[in-house]
């Protein structure tokens, strides 16, 4: 009797033992199934790390896609004739696109916003730096006239300056990203040439600091087959 009921009580143990090491089994599998995955950046982006530490396409699917512009302003390659080599950037104004010439009667043109009115120009430049998610330090013209900008902006995600910037000669332009991708296509700024992340990133790796850069006049009217 005595061996028939210790025998019962060390089965009921091993059982035991046994249920709590599946039990702990299935934690650790449960915990290396749903563990999330490993991320590029930080869940915000510039928490933990700076931004100019990131790789250049390691941009958050949010912040390229994000209230994207309309599909005429989408990048895309289409028929371009000019008599300007290969490698230029022509911006058409009045339109609002940018051309990269590749050369052979195409180009890549890009949707952009433009200088509202008043602030428009028109002239031949050349790039004469580039940076990555760049600071921001309003002009102080601008600052008269919007007393309420900050006096200097990291770079980053808020950063209206966006991504990518490349400065155009000696001047206070520049054409460089946004965190408005939705003022793609519109007259928005005070004379620098805005696109989408996505968009200026792409064409910062395809430019070089000495690219010709052409801007047409508001004016401008030529009849061109890549307008859509």
């Amino acid at each position: 009797m005595g061996k028939s009921f210790m025998g019962v009580v060390m089965f009921r143990v091993k059982s035991i033992q046994a249920l709590i090491a599946a039990a702990f089994a299935g934690t650790l599998f449960a915990t290396a199934t749903s563990a999330a995955p490993l991320q590029l950046f930080p869940p915000f982006f510039g928490q933990g790390m700076p931004s100019s530490a990131l790789p250049y396409n390691a941009l958050p699917q949010d912040q390229m896609n994000r209230n994207a512009p309309a599909a005429r302003f989408q990048r895309q390659v289409v028929d371009y004739r000019t008599g300007e080599a290969a490698g230029t950037i022509i911006i058409d104004t009045p339109h609002t696109y940018l051309y990269y010439v590749l050369g052979n009667g195409k180009a890549i043109r890009y949707g952009i916003g433009v200088g509202r009115e008043g602030f428009t120009w028109s002239g031949t430049q050349t790039i004469s730096r580039k940076a990555e998610w760049p600071d921001w330090t309003p002009p102080q013209e601008m600052i008269q006239r919007q007393p309420y900008l900050p006096r200097f902006m990291a770079g980053g995600p808020e950063n209206p300056l966006g991504a990518r910037a490349m400065y155009l000669g000696n001047t206070e332009y520049r054409i460089h990203g946004t965190n408005a991708p939705t003022t793609i296509g519109s007259r928005v700024s005070s004379g620098c040439i805005r696109l989408t992340n996505e968009d200026v990133v792409d064409l910062y790796n395809r430019a070089t600091v000495g690219t010709k850069v052409i801007v047409l006049p508001m004016d401008y009217r030529a009849a061109s087959s890549s307008r859509g």
